[in-house]
């Protein structure tokens, strides 16, 4: 009974506990000597311990880069951790500029992140500086931190991180401010994690761990146990078993030694080999692996693996799994710091370049105990790579022991839960509906008949359950837009973080086919949307666009002096606002008709909100080519998805308009628009003339504005009367739809017959 009572009382704790901020990195630079980090291009130094930029006036050059080089002078070199020297010369123009602030943050998919560091730069400048995971569209958050001229503390957050290890890159640009960097810290907004348990693949019993392999050595990471006869048979440098390389915990690579064909028969090769075992230096009672590594004197970046160790899974890992990997190190040297890589079943076969981070070595027994989520770019991992000679090119003894790798126990399987975004209903994941058998299918309901309090708008499939950001790392998605219609199937795959927008808030019903991955949706109770006719606003918008400077590019191509302030294709431009903020996720049909008073072209884009704060998303589609304006009338129709990611990879919390620039041309020009439809997509009702929803009134100028000329600020049409109605000192604000706002809202307001930001 005291048990129950224990197990009840914690379940109560944990699921009473609400999120709270919780440091997951931190870096003292004071701590570094030097750049520790992945030059990308220029190198910051070291000040007294201070991280320092000394602006984009500076450039960082390898020998080989200064060959070539006539852009600048030099005025020294600067030297990285990892012993690199570049050579500083101050450019004759100006160059962008970015480097690393962190890496190997561990992070959370869908997880909200802040940062907090103490800076100061010589004059006021604001960083980009995107948390990233990967180096692909889309795999990057983006954010902005202003910096000042004292010591301060700064902050700026993240939200919707895609991957499980990311880095902070700061970009300061073309600004030539120094900017210096004293420390940095990342907290992390996290709910009480459910308790975990944890699968242990080495054992030391002597039991097979994987179903039908017969385990001939006792697979315990802790060199106890020679290796069998065949693992070294025939060769003393050990021989490549490359069908039984999940019988090995532990291989190493020596340069000069095994050497053959390489398993990818690509010329010949280090192969890999059993560790070695031997005495444990500071125990003589113990044994450890090692490698007796070689002087490491491949020409180029392939030196860092002249020497390898592998700790050997014996099994491979999908996308989302999350492992617990432990170990105890230390080396002949007193200091010498290896990365990681993540191989496959074969040890030296590459998948990617992350794994646990750098780790450093020293002459001490040291112990390595933490977690690695498997990301997409590591799915089918078998293995951790060393690479011994990142920064060191010794001959250094490296050891290992107490190999362990442990994998998260959840419940697997098919597993339904919702949220509502409009009432506040949040998911609740570890509660989240198993879906059951039904005449063949796998069926789940989610929300409670007679309670519109559990009513849900928004679904998540995945097929695992027991762990929040498992649980997001591996769902499903349908392939079309959802509909109320339990013969409606569409297939589905798999994708991180994947929530469905469904039509209408109420109880679902949800069903699966997984013979042909398959989906449908019912709605057993609620209030599902009702169609409507699709609206035409035939209000006419006409916009005398005005003559604009030349870009620099252009100023180059005609021969002439570049403006002070050259031209940009949004110093004209229409606006077309949503009723409403539309979802990531959301599909629309936009139509319009549209002249010109000449041959001209326009780029579209949208808007929204990004971490709460007004924000360009991206591009959304160009009239160019056979849709480019011309003085007859053309009509224009197209499907628009609300992205669910900002240009440089950021979660888009909402899109609330659309800008269409007109200076696309250098000269003035005039554009019409007229018959708007923006509509909610269905092909079923659109094709009868309905929707579920219009995105802008039939009538009025409210959801329009327009900007003419550089400098300007949008001029809402319709507007002009809204500040009449009251006295000067009136408090009332309108965003520029012409609606009242309250005064929490962030943008361009009207207030008084006046715009401004806030």
């Amino acid at each position: 009974m005291k048990k129950l009572f224990t197990l009840v009382a914690l379940l109560a704790v944990f699921l009473g506990a609400k999120a709270e901020w919780v440091e997951v990195y931190s870096i003292d630079y004071s701590q570094k000597t030097a750049f520790p980090f992945y030059v990308m291009g220029y190198v910051p130094e070291w000040v007294d311990g201070v991280m320092t930029d000394y602006g984009a006036q500076y450039g960082y050059k390898t020998d080989a880069e200064m060959d070539d080089f006539t852009g600048g002078t030099e005025v020294g070199t600067v030297t990285t951790e990892g012993g690199t020297v570049y050579h500083k010369v101050q450019l004759d123009n100006p160059a962008w500029h970015q480097y690393f602030i962190a890496d190997g943050i561990k992070t959370e998919i869908d997880g909200s992140y802040k940062v907090t560091a103490m800076a100061k730069a010589s004059e006021q400048v604001t960083v980009n500086v995107n948390m990233g995971w990967g180096w692909g569209e889309g795999q990057q958050a983006g954010g902005s931190v202003t910096i000042g001229t004292e010591w301060a503390e700064v902050e700026w957050e993240y939200s919707g991180i895609g991957g499980t290890s990311c880095n902070l890159v700061a970009q300061p640009g073309g600004s030539t401010a120094t900017i210096e960097w004293k420390w940095l810290k990342v907290t992390h907004n996290a709910k009480p994690a459910k308790p975990v348990v944890w699968q242990e693949w080495l054992t030391s019993d002597g039991q097979p761990i994987i179903p039908d392999v017969e385990h001939t050595n006792k697979y315990m990471g802790d060199a106890e146990t020679a290796w069998p006869a065949w693992a070294t048979e025939g060769n003393p440098n050990g021989v490549w078993k490359g069908d039984q390389t999940g019988l090995i915990c532990a291989w190493g690579k020596t340069k000069g030694r095994n050497l053959g064909e390489n398993f990818k028969g690509d010329g010949e090769g280090y192969n890999p080999f059993p560790a070695d075992i031997t005495t444990d230096p500071d125990d003589p009672t113990n044994h450890v692996f090692v490698v007796h590594g070689a002087v490491a004197d491949t020409e180029g970046d392939p030196s860092a693996w002249d020497n390898q160790f592998w700790i050997q899974s014996p099994k491979s890992w999908k996308a989302g799994e999350t492992l617990k990997i432990s170990f105890r190190y230390k080396c002949s040297k007193e200091s010498v710091k290896t990365g990681t890589q993540i191989h496959k079943q074969n040890p030296s076969e590459y998948l990617i370049w992350h794994a646990i981070g750098d780790i450093t070595f020293t002459n001490e027994w040291q112990t390595f105990d933490d977690t690695m989520t498997m990301g997409d770019d590591m799915a089918g991992g078998w293995s951790i790579a060393f690479n011994l000679n990142a920064n060191d090119k010794d001959a250094i003894d490296f050891f290992f022991d107490n190999l362990s790798w442990q994998s998260m126990k959840l419940e697997e399987g098919y597993f339904l839960a919702g949220c509502n975004t409009e009432t506040g209903l949040e998911y609740d994941l570890d509660n989240a509906v198993p879906f059951a058998d039904e005449d063949g299918d796998f069926v789940a309901t989610v929300g409670e008949a007679g309670k519109k309090d559990t009513y849900v708008n928004q679904v998540m499939i995945s097929t695992v359950c027991g762990n929040d950001a498992q649980f997001k790392a591996n769902t499903l998605k349908p392939s079309g837009s959802i509909t109320n219609d339990p013969d409606n199937w569409m297939d589905y795959t798999a994708v991180t973080n994947s929530k469905l927008n469904l039509p209408g808030s109420g109880v679902w019903k949800v069903y699966l086919d997984t013979a042909y991955d398959a989906m449908a949706f019912e709605m057993l109770e609620g209030e599902e949307k009702e169609a409507v006719d699709i609206v035409t606003n035939a209000t006419e918008i006409k916009i005398e666009a005005v003559e604009r400077e030349y870009t620099a590019d252009e100023a180059e191509a005609a021969g002439v002096e570049t403006p002070e302030n050259p031209g940009n294709t949004w110093d004209n431009q229409f606006f077309l606002y949503s009723n409403r903020n539309l979802k990531p996720g959301e599909v629309t049909v936009l139509e319009f008709d549209y002249k010109a008073t000449g041959p001209a072209k326009s780029s579209a884009a949208f808007q929204g909100i990004v971490a709460g704060n007004p924000d360009y998303i991206t591009g959304a589609f160009s009239l160019e080519g056979d849709d480019a304006f011309d003085t007859e009338v053309k009509h224009y129709k197209k499907e628009l998805t609300m992205p669910a990611k900002k240009w440089d990879g950021a979660a888009v919390d909402a899109v609330t308009y659309m800008t269409f620039d007109l200076a696309c041309i250098k000269e003035a020009n005039t554009y019409t628009f007229t018959n708007i439809k923006w509509y909610l997509k269905d092909d079923e009702l659109n094709t009868a003339g309905q929707t579920l929803e219009n995105l802008i009134n039939e009538t009025g100028e409210a959801n329009f504005a327009i900007k003419i000329g550089a400098g300007t600020n949008p001029v809402p049409m319709g507007i002009e009367n809204v500040a009449a109605k009251g006295a000067k000192t009136s408090t009332a604000i309108y965003n520029l739809a012409g609606q009242r706002v309250a005064n929490s809202f962030k943008g361009i307001v009207v207030k008084d017959g006046k715009k401004f930001v806030k």
